[in-house]
């Protein structure tokens, strides 16, 4: 159990899919301001269903009909086949958040289907996978919420004109990355 709980923080906060490992930087750019929130459940859920489904589909269906060669495909049309079911199901749930134009950015979130291919090669088990899934996800909206932040603090002050724009950005995503490096030294294996 702690091996899950450690595996769940290191994910979040260490071994983050967008800092550490440059997955899903494309959705962390392009977000709005008011759909932060909306990005980061629709991620962390379509995070923890692939990565659920992607471990048991290879697992359990490539792994003995010896096809494992084919992961890629399965895991491709898999993610993307979510998306909409998803994001109909969480505007329901949550009526109050707007889902509209998040499925392009779900689409373009190579950090899902990095996720799905990071727990093929570390076979630690079901629960694992659970666990870097939710790790992932909880670890993409908390880096989404900081750079939201970042970004509007950004566009109160007055930045030079050549840093305006993805520059800035750019940089602050460099900052947020550095300040994660902190946290390395957390977890010992």
């Amino acid at each position: 159990m702690t091996e899950l709980l450690l595996t769940l923080i290191s994910t979040a906060l260490i071994n983050n899919l967008v800092l550490h490992w440059p997955l899903g930087v494309d959705p962390l750019l392009g977000s709005e301001r008011g759909q932060v929130h909306a990005l980061g459940i629709a991620t962390t859920c379509l995070m923890l269903i692939v990565g659920i489904l992607g471990y048991s589909a290879y697992h359990w269906l490539l792994m003995p009909l010896e096809l494992t060669a084919l992961r890629l495909f399965v895991f491709l049309p898999l993610s993307v086949l979510l998306i909409g079911p998803l994001l109909k199901l969480l505007s329901r749930i949550f009526a109050k958040l707007s889902f509209e134009g998040l499925w392009p950015l779900l689409l373009g979130n190579a950090g899902v289907l990095g996720l799905v291919l990071l727990n093929t090669q570390d076979d630690k088990g079901f629960f694992h996978a659970t666990a870097l899934g939710l790790g992932s996800g909880l670890g993409f909206w908390l880096v989404l919420s900081l750079f939201s932040d970042l970004r509007q603090r950004t566009l109160d002050n007055d930045v030079p004109l050549p840093f305006r724009g993805l520059p800035i950005d750019l940089i602050g995503a460099g900052l947020i990355a550095v300040a994660f490096l902190g946290f390395s030294g957390l977890i010992t294996t």
